[in-house]
């Protein structure tokens, strides 16, 4: 069952959810804001390996200060439950944008720089998101892309070199 207060937030509404954890809607109770908060899936807190994945995508994206990356507020633990609370954006997906049908050349090419640019800041610091999907690129009402999710991401000193081709 799902908490109705974690830690200072108190969760508003389901958002969504991923492989990894859910999201809501949450009201920070300290801070009088609104945000988003993301809890590890139930089964997934007694796994070390589920439990450290979670912690290093909010370290990674955490890391990283860029208007198209998602800022993450906190990484947390309350009553047994890892959450991470991150900035609450209002608009869609990719994924939900070309559901509705084919989106115009110049603006799928802004989205894209936007994208290139947030995943050039990420490099910069050596993180590869290695999930980049329309699912994962959320366009705010002002069609500023944020890229969300570094669940699969690792420092670029921890993935595995590319195998050389004789």
């Amino acid at each position: 069952m799902t908490p109705t207060v974690v830690s200072h937030y108190r969760l508003l509404n389901r958002l969504g959810e991923g492989g990894m954890g859910v999201v809501f809607r949450a009201e920070d109770e300290q801070l009088g804001r609104e945000v988003a908060i993301k809890l590890l899936r139930t089964e997934a807190v007694t796994s070390s390996e589920w439990l450290a994945r979670f912690e290093r995508e909010a370290r990674l994206a955490s890391s990283l200060q860029h208007p198209h990356i998602c800022t993450i507020h906190e990484l947390g633990d309350h009553d047994g439950q890892p959450f991470i609370v991150m900035e609450l954006l209002e608009g869609r997906t990719i994924k939900q944008l070309v559901e509705e049908g084919p989106l115009p050349p110049a603006r799928v090419i802004d989205l894209a720089i936007q994208v290139a640019e947030a995943l050039d800041a990420a490099h910069r610091r050596g993180i590869i998101h290695r999930d980049i999907k329309p699912a994962n690129l959320f366009v705010t009402h002002g069609d500023r892309v944020k890229v969300l999710d570094f669940g699969l991401a690792k420092l670029a000193s921890d993935a595995p070199s590319p195998a050389l081709v004789a």
